[in-house]
């Protein structure tokens, strides 16, 4: 992948600074904080003063709730926020984080858990990704998702199994807008030899995987099998990086009913440390192409 680790600049040359709420949510929360214990006012006050809990100041400050224009405009008063470009700035974001996603059509597929995740997965500038198993996600054709999600979910419907596919292709959006985010997968060789699906299909996902493999935003690694047992020992995880420096990376490990949000550093660090690990033993990218076309019959 082009860019280091530690690359946040050039990220998103020309594109929209927002492009879902739950970065927007988190970054509200942190300057509702900052001003509050610049004040020295603790959260009981604040809570008081727009008629609720701490606990509720607690969950506002961390992004995990909605905000309403007039709570955040009593809090600023509150807390001595009287420029009207201050005021001004942070309610117009409070207007972008309640803007409908375009998931929310489709929250009668998607668990609760996994909801977070999209929201964030719009935001980023980076997601650097490991994958055992199948195909990540985001470089999945429609019938390779089809057949995936119908074998993940056996008792459902074909309507709930199309509307998923229909997710997922929605959530390959990010990767066509060029320098909008930056996807570094790296790939167990066993993922490519799953077959989940009948050749044709199969045929197609290696040759759609090949394509976007040489995309110039797009950085796909095969870890094969001779690289031994010395790396990985984990399932599936992936790291959010985001373009505004107030946020901090966001790990997430999926499991079978719920899923993982990792944010602290010295949970996030050994999973740096990790991919690092994984892409200096995996095959260069450059040589994806040619291999993943290997697969496609003669």
């Amino acid at each position: 992948m082009p860019a280091t680790d530690d690359d946040r600049s050039d990220v998103n040359p020309g594109a929209p600074v927002w492009s879902g709420s739950t970065a927007i949510r988190i970054l509200i929360g942190a300057q509702l904080r900052r001003h509050r214990e610049a004040r020295g006012i603790d959260r009981e006050r604040a809570g008081y003063v727009i008629r609720a809990s701490p606990s509720k100041i607690s969950r506002m400050e961390a992004g995990r709730t909605s905000f309403k224009a007039r709570d955040v405009a009593d809090l600023l008063t509150l807390y001595g926020i009287s420029d009207e470009a201050d005021r001004s700035g942070l309610l117009t974001m409070v207007e972008q984080a309640n803007a409908p996603s375009w998931w929310q059509e489709y929250r009668d597929v998607i668990p609760d858990w996994f909801e977070p995740y999209l929201g964030l997965e719009q935001d980023t500038s980076l997601i650097r990704a490991y994958e055992i198993q199948l195909v990540p996600g985001l470089l999945q054709t429609e019938d390779y998702a089809r057949a995936v999600i119908s074998q993940g979910l056996p008792g459902a419907s074909r309507t709930q199994v199309e509307r998923r596919v229909a997710v997922r292709m929605r959530r390959r959006h990010l990767l066509t807008q060029p320098g909008a985010h930056r996807l570094w997968v790296v790939m167990d060789e066993a993922a490519l030899h799953r077959r989940v699906a009948d050749e044709a299909v199969m045929d197609a996902q290696w040759e759609h995987l090949a394509q976007m493999a040489q995309r110039p935003y797009v950085s796909v690694q095969v870890l094969p099998f001779t690289s031994g047992g010395n790396v990985g020992g984990i399932g599936p995880v992936t790291i959010l990086r985001f373009p505004q420096q107030e946020l901090c990376d966001v790990v997430y490990v999926e499991q079978l009913t719920t899923a993982q949000y990792l944010t602290k550093s010295a949970d996030v660090l050994p999973y740096h440390a990790l991919m690092d690990q994984l892409s200096v033993a995996a095959l260069p990218a450059s040589a994806t192409a040619a291999l993943v076309r290997g697969l496609v019959r003669a």
